[in-house]
C-alpha cells in the first residue's frame, strides 16, 4: 500500500511515522522546509497538559497521548519532552482556570491548590494581589516542537519514505487518490491524507462550513534579570486566569520565554498578515498583567505569527472522502496529541473504520 500525505506538520509527520511502522509506503508532501517556521507546528515549542475543562473526552485522551509520545521518543533515541508540570492562576470565580481547575477535581487528577501568597512566593512574577487562587500538576510540560520535525524527518527518511520539502500541492482528487502539484505534476496513491493545517481550506473550500482559518500570533520576552532564574524553574502555565484566556511556556532547553493569549486572534487566510505588525508585541505582553507584576519590565524579543484552523466548538475534525482522509486535529490545542492522532489516522486508513477514528479525534465521549 502506498499513502500519500499532505502537509508536515505534527499530525503528518505523526501519521507518516504510524503508517511506516506498519510496513505501509509513505510518500510526505510539505509545501515549505521541515519544519516549516509559518506552519502551526513550526515554533518552539509547546504544552503538554492534563486539564481540558469542560472538554473532558480530551482530559481523558492524555494518557493516550503521552503513551503515543513515549513510543516516538523510543524511536528516535531521543526525548523531546521537557516535564515541567503545569500551574493554573485564577483570578475571579468563573475564569477558565477556575473551569480546569473544577475538571481535574472532578477527573480525580493529581492537583495541589494554595492561595495568593504563596503563589507569589513560590512564583515571584506574579502579583499576589490579582491571584485568587494557584494550583498545579505534575502531568504535563514543554514539547520541543523544532528538535522533534527534524529527528521525525530523519527517521521517516532513514526508514524509506519519500520526503518532498518546498513542494506545493494544488489540489486532491479524493475520488482517484491523485494530488496535483504547482508544477503540474500529478502524483497517485492508494490512498491520500491531508493534514495541510489551515491550508486545508484551499484545497478542500468546502470544508469552509466547519472550519475557520484564524491569524494569532505569540510574544517572546526577556524577563527582568531578577526573575530569570524564577522563569527558568516555572512549570508551563495553562491559563494565567481572567478572560485572555493566557498560556505561557518557560524558558527550557534552549527556548525563549513564551507567551500566548487565545483572545489575539482574527479570522485570517493561512498566508495573510505573517509579519508581526508594530507593537504587536508589547501587546500580547500587556494582555498578562495582571496577573504579572512589573509587566514593564519584560523586554520583547521576537514575535511569532501563527495560522491555525478552529472548529466552532474546539474539537477536532475529521472528514472522510472516497480515497481521501482529511484531519483537521487544531483548534489552538492539537500539537500535545501529535503522535497518538497520527496513530488514529493510521489505523483508520488501514482498517477502513474512519468513523472510529473520527470518533475518537473529536473526543465527544
Amino acid at each position: 500500500m502506498h499513502v500519500i500525505i499532505v502537509g508536515a506538520g505534527i499530525a503528518g509527520l505523526s501519521t507518516a511515522w504510524a503508517l511506516i511502522r506498519r510496513g505501509v509506503a509513505v510518500t510526505l508532501i510539505e509545501q515549505g522546509p521541515i519544519p516549516n517556521p509559518l506552519s502551526a507546528s513550526g515554533d518552539q515549542h509547546r504544552i503538554i497538559r492534563r486539564a481540558y475543562g469542560g472538554q473532558g473526552g480530551y482530559q481523558r485522551r492524555i494518557g493516550a497521548a503521552f503513551e503515543a509520545w513515549d513510543r516516538l521518543w523510543e524511536d528516535l533515541g531521543a526525548r523531546h519532552l521537557v516535564d515541567t508540570g503545569f500551574l493554573l492562576v485564577s483570578q475571579t470565580p468563573d475564569d477558565e482556570a477556575t473551569e480546569y481547575r473544577d475538571g481535574l477535581i472532578a477527573g480525580g487528577y493529581p492537583l495541589e491548590e494554595f492561595g495568593a501568597r504563596e503563589a507569589a512566593e513560590r512564583y515571584p512574577f506574579l502579583d499576589p494581589a490579582h491571584v485568587r487562587f494557584a494550583a498545579t500538576s505534575p502531568e504535563g510540560g514543554v514539547l520541543l516542537c523544532r528538535k522533534i520535525a527534524a529527528d521525525m524527518a530523519g527517521w521517516l527518511r532513514r526508514a524509506g519514505a519519500t520526503l518532498r520539502e518546498t513542494t506545493k500541492v494544488t489540489s486532491v482528487d479524493a475520488a482517484k487518490g491523485t494530488v496535483t502539484l504547482a508544477d503540474g505534476e500529478t502524483l497517485s496513491a492508494d490512498h491520500v491524507v491531508v493534514t495541510a493545517g489551515a491550508w486545508v481550506l484551499d484545497l478542500f473550500p468546502v470544508l469552509s462550513g466547519h472550519l475557520t482559518s484564524y491569524r494569532t500570533a505569540v510574544a517572546y520576552l526577556a524577563p527582568p534579570a531578577d526573575l530569570k532564574a524564577a522563569w527558568e524553574a516555572a512549570p508551563a502555565i495553562l491559563d494565567v486566569g481572567g478572560t485572555v484566556d493566557g498560556y505561557v511556556l518557560p524558558p527550557v532547553a534552549g527556548t525563549g520565554l513564551k507567551v500566548g493569549a487565545g483572545v489575539h486572534k482574527v479570522p485570517c487566510h493561512a498566508n495573510d498578515r505573517r509579519t508581526p505588525e508594530p507593537g504587536e508585541g508589547e501587546i500580547i505582553r500587556n494582555l498578562f498583567a495582571p496577573p504579572f507584576a512589573r509587566i514593564d519590565d519584560y523586554a520583547v524579543t521576537d514575535v511569532v505569527t501563527c495560522a491555525y484552523t478552529f472548529t466552532r466548538d474546539e474539537h477536532f475534525f475529521a472528514a472522510a472522502e472516497d480515497r481521501a482522509t482529511i484531519v483537521s486535529a487544531c483548534s489552538g490545542h492539537g500539537y500535545k496529541f501529535g503522535a497518538v492522532v497520527g496513530e488514529r489516522i493510521a489505523e483508520g486508513v488501514l482498517s477502513g473504520d474512519r468513523e472510529t477514528m473520527r470518533e475518537w479525534l473529536e473526543a465527544r465521549d
